[in-house]
């Protein structure tokens, strides 16, 4: 992941943008079915293949809540990346509704006083350099952002993300069979909610095995806010949040902060077979956050990797 800021200290008093916070994007702009799970305000064009996206954490969230209530959950971070991705390229770069978008790695590393909650929403600047965009037509195939992330003038974050834009019938034939798929497996058994930060097993995304650091990814599909609309597959987000939840567990921090996760999606990872979550922690390094390296097996194969931090409260 990038750890350089594009933005000069010096600068981040010029990132000032009221007017990027007044209200939400269309919730199909960020494919999102609930308006509630909407977190981009604005978007503006600061140059050439350069933007500034707008988002509002809210206090309280229905899934991504209070943190040790002192914190926001970065997590909100990556959904921002997320949804500012989906903004730009459908308002910039004139990418059709219904197209799909395949990422293929989503990082944010963020800094503990930027996820402080204080008495208001936190109004969050998206700074965006858009790279390796390659083009089709009047419209684009793929890009990575670069982002820097502003709270009150000054830089408190970072992340990136690497996408596939696809038409709908070409997305078809890259999924075969599988497009359209739906969970058929049952739910298993969760792990205890108060180890991952929850209170219900409704939002464990663990299930338990008997080994040691693994477990079976566990997901209900009527969760509204993991499952916002129907998908043929697993949704990356769920996956960071098994991340999450491992890392958690192995390291005995429920009330942990993920001040930083870069993952990266080799795989799809489907409906049709259990997936393994395997939880590694690195050697301690002193007193900051903690590293955890989370795999997911499905099928014999790495579907996916996330290089997790911790840090304990």
């Amino acid at each position: 992941m990038r750890v350089s800021p594009l933005l000069d200290q010096k600068d981040s008093a010029s990132f000032d943008a009221p007017e990027l916070f007044l209200q939400s994007v269309p919730r199909t702009i960020v494919h999102r079915a609930a308006v509630s799970e909407v977190l981009a305000t604005g978007l503006r064009r600061v140059g050439e293949d350069h933007f500034q996206v707008g988002v509002q954490w809210p206090r309280s969230h229905s899934y991504y809540g209070r943190v040790a209530g002192r914190w926001h959950d970065p997590m909100l971070l990556a959904e921002s990346i997320r949804q500012a991705l989906l903004v730009i390229a459908h308002q910039e770069y004139e990418v059709p509704m219904g197209h799909k978008f395949l990422s293929s790695s989503l990082d944010y590393r963020i800094e503990p006083r930027g996820a402080r909650l204080t008495e208001r929403p936190a109004h969050i600047l998206l700074d965006i350099r858009c790279r390796n965009i390659k083009r089709r037509g009047r419209t684009i195939g793929a890009m990575d952002l670069e982002v820097d992330c502003v709270r009150d003038g000054e830089l408190v974050g970072s992340g990136a993300i690497s996408a596939q834009c696809v038409p709908e019938a070409a997305y078809r034939r890259l999924r075969g069979e599988r497009a359209g798929n739906e969970p058929v497996l049952p739910v298993p058994d969760s792990v205890i909610p108060r180890l991952v930060g929850r209170t219900s097993a409704f939002d464990v995304v663990l299930g338990v095995t008997n080994m040691d650091r693994v477990w079976t990814l566990r997901y209900d599909h009527d969760h509204p806010v993991l499952f916002d609309h129907p998908v043929d597959h697993v949704p990356g987000m769920v996956l960071m949040e098994a991340a999450r939840q491992s890392a958690l567990a192995v390291l005995g921090e429920a009330d942990g902060l993920i001040v930083a996760c870069d993952s990266a999606y080799q795989k799809y990872v489907e409906f049709d077979s259990a997936c393994l979550v395997t939880a590694t922690p690195r050697p301690a390094t002193g007193t900051g956050p903690r590293a955890v390296s989370v795999s997911f097996n499905q099928g014999g194969a790495t579907a996916a990797t996330c290089e997790v931090q911790i840090l304990a409260v």
